[in-house]
């Protein structure tokens, strides 16, 4: 049992340290110290053996996936591509009220997400037009979370069937799966997520109202003195149908055409390259730049899964597994509430969900459950509680956005661990039936 709490301690450590500024690069073998010394692991050779298998192993498995994701995106950024989605989903949508600046957030996040490019491209394409829109209409700054977390990491990351990002390809290494698994489910989860976080947007900018809250009393970008800078302010973008190409050629490769994730994204750098020559001003910076800023995201990551790894061993996991696979009805809830918890506990959903699988799936496997229903299910039980406050995206996103956690963590919870949690209710409840 004293195995048990020492992972619920450096779960608290793991947090703390994490709300205080430190890197997950550091944090995660400290915390994995204390879980080897508490638990009479021997240091060196855990450290050697199990973090840095599960951090090499991870890497191994999906680098070349975060580094093409990575060039693609900076591509689609830097050429204008990214921004002319952004404007015509913004132009159809309306801005004419505050309800519809939000909603339009939302759509042009989730889009951009869904075709490929990464949520840390994402937050610097939208952040130049969701700023000026904000200021015109007097909607305080903090409710930008609510439509970019709902965008970015809950139906677009986890549910929808057939989206490339990296929590839908992990089960696919381990199941023997396609990115499509179980569409149904991914399909009942979007619908609720959806209708509760279009919910909760008109309820907080309502609330907000009453409170009197405007663009300038709050904790706004133009309190920096430089500002957000609008990169491509009298630069020619290119044509707004020409840019919707490559995102939709990625979608039609990986689901239609069945193609390899690392092909398909290799193909789309070099289909972005090719129709959008000329608006890359220097080719080989945006290809350096985007192939740089796949490291930190990995390598965060990978951190996380070692610590995971290290967890693994330890005869609480033990007890965990134990309590999770003798929980009453379906194993696939016992499967999502396993998930959910290492997702929390590691502050990452694809370092939780990575776990997960490694640890469990085969376990879940030899019961019989059917691949595609554990495929959707343990990936959308990776969004939810990775969402916490030590979330490394999250963290990143509100340094990006001028904001605090007191600012408008809020919006983040609601949005990205409340309602996917209660989305997966109705989700699971179709899993035990129809599979």
């Amino acid at each position: 049992m004293w195995s048990l709490i020492s992972i619920g301690i450096s779960l608290i450590l793991l947090i703390t340290l994490a709300l205080r500024g430190f890197s997950i690069i550091i944090i995660a073998p400290v915390v994995s110290l204390f879980v080897m010394v508490t638990n009479g692991l021997p240091i060196l050779d855990t450290f050697q053996g199990v973090y840095m298998t599960g951090f090499i192993g991870y890497v191994q498995k999906y680098f070349l996936i975060f580094l093409f994701a990575a060039m693609f995106g900076k591509l689609m950024d830097d050429s204008g591509a990214a921004r002319q989605i952004a404007n015509l989903l913004l132009k159809l949508i309306g801005k004419n009220s505050k309800y519809k600046v939000l909603v339009a957030i939302m759509s042009i996040c989730a889009f951009l997400t869904y075709g490929g490019i990464s949520l840390f491209v994402v937050i610097f394409a939208v952040l130049p037009i969701a700023k000026p829109l904000f200021k015109e209409l007097d909607i305080p700054w903090h409710l930008f979370m609510a439509p970019f977390f709902t965008g970015i990491g809950t139906f677009t990351m986890t549910m929808l069937p057939g989206t490339p990002s990296v929590q839908n390809i992990i089960p696919t290494k381990y199941l023997d799966t396609t990115v499509t698994a179980a569409p149904l489910l991914g399909i009942i989860a979007t619908v609720f997520v959806l209708a509760i976080n279009l919910w909760y947007m008109k309820f907080a900018l309502k609330r907000s109202e009453q409170r009197n809250e405007t663009y300038a009393a709050m904790t706004n970008p133009d309190k920096d003195s430089q500002g957000i800078k609008d990169h491509f302010e009298g630069r020619a973008l290119p044509n707004v149908w020409v840019s919707f190409i490559p995102p939709i050629a990625l979608l039609v490769l990986l689901n239609i055409f069945k193609v390899d994730i690392v092909y398909t994204l290799m193909a789309v750098v070099v289909l972005t390259v090719i129709l959008f020559w000329k608006h890359i001003a220097i080719k080989k910076n945006s290809i350096n730049d985007g192939a740089v800023s796949a490291v930190l995201p990995i390598i965060n990551t990978s951190a996380d899964v070692g610590y995971g790894s290290v967890i693994a061993i330890t005869a609480g996991f033990g007890i965990f597994s134990e309590i999770m696979t003798d929980i009453p009805g379906s194993p696939l809830i016992s499967l999502f509430l396993a998930t959910t918890a290492l997702a929390g506990i590691t502050g990452s959903s694809s370092g939780g969900l990575g776990i997960a699988m490694e640890a469990l799936s085969s376990t879940y496997l030899k019961l019989g459950l059917n691949p595609d229903a554990m495929h959707r299910v343990a990936a959308i039980a990776s969004g939810g509680l990775d969402s916490l406050p030590h979330n490394g995206a999250v963290i990143t996103i509100l340094v990006a956005s001028k904001l605090t956690h007191k600012d408008a963590y809020k919006h983040v919870f609601a949005t990205c661990v409340v309602a996917p949690l209660i989305a997966s209710i109705p989700m699971l409840i179709a899993a035990v039936l129809f599979y």
